[in-house]
């Protein structure tokens, strides 16, 4: 039993590992310390500098969290998007911008045809239904299928991901002028959102943030 629809029971809530205190300001991953007042950054986003403002993840990208994720983007679960559309919002409410239009990043269309679903455009309709903001599902597209980034270096994901997803050109008018916040599942080393950002910055979006339900953190 739970306390809600689609909610945890407390076995699950208690294995879940929620993102809360101190985080680095580009991506979210937990730090140590309290804040400053001042920007902070982990070792990842200082020695690789986003193209993107702000970022934050509601979960770390193990135990529960990644059965959940694994379960929404592989094991046709996509009711867990409704509760993690409450949990982002949480996380991503110091980013919440007047006039933001949410946008996932997309799946090349064969990838779509298999899945019979974007997980990540799931959470970006959750999210907006939670914020209020508007969500354009195709607000980017991908016309090159590229390889399973499982088991690549960051350097060989970033090489991989390089200019590979596109404004959708009759959707430029969307992002033009506008705070683009980009939704994905799970943010490994950034390559994909980085691609995703480059794409918004080429449609002529006017600041760019990122929010993703679990990221992946180094161990202690």
């Amino acid at each position: 039993m739970v306390d809600s629809d689609f909610g945890l029971c407390g076995a699950c809530w208690r294995d879940t590992p929620f993102i809360g205190g101190t985080v680095c300001d580009a991506c979210g991953v937990p730090l140590p310390g309290e804040a400053d007042g001042f920007r902070l950054e982990c070792d990842d986003c200082m020695t690789m500098p986003r193209p993107w403002k702000q970022g934050r993840a509601a979960l770390i990208y193990k135990d529960r969290a990644r059965q959940m994720v694994l379960a929404l983007k592989h094991g046709d679960r996509p009711e867990i998007a409704h509760p993690a559309g409450l949990w982002m919002a949480r996380a991503a409410r110091p980013l919440l911008r007047q006039g933001m239009v949410i946008a996932p990043v997309p799946l090349h269309w064969s990838r779509l045809l298999k899945r019979r679903y974007n997980q990540s455009a799931l959470l970006g309709q959750a999210l907006a239904r939670e914020t209020g903001l508007a969500f354009c599902p195709d607000l980017l597209v991908r016309p090159e299928r590229t390889t399973c980034q499982d088991g690549k270096t960051a350097a060989m994901r970033f090489a991989d991901l390089a200019g590979t997803i596109e404004p959708h050109p009759k959707r430029r008018h969307r992002m033009a002028g506008r705070a683009v916040l980009l939704v994905d599942d799970v943010m490994t080393s950034g390559a994909t959102l980085t691609a995703c950002a480059e794409a918004c910055r080429a449609g002529g979006a006017r600041e760019i943030y990122v929010v993703t339900l679990a990221r992946v953190a180094k161990d202690d």
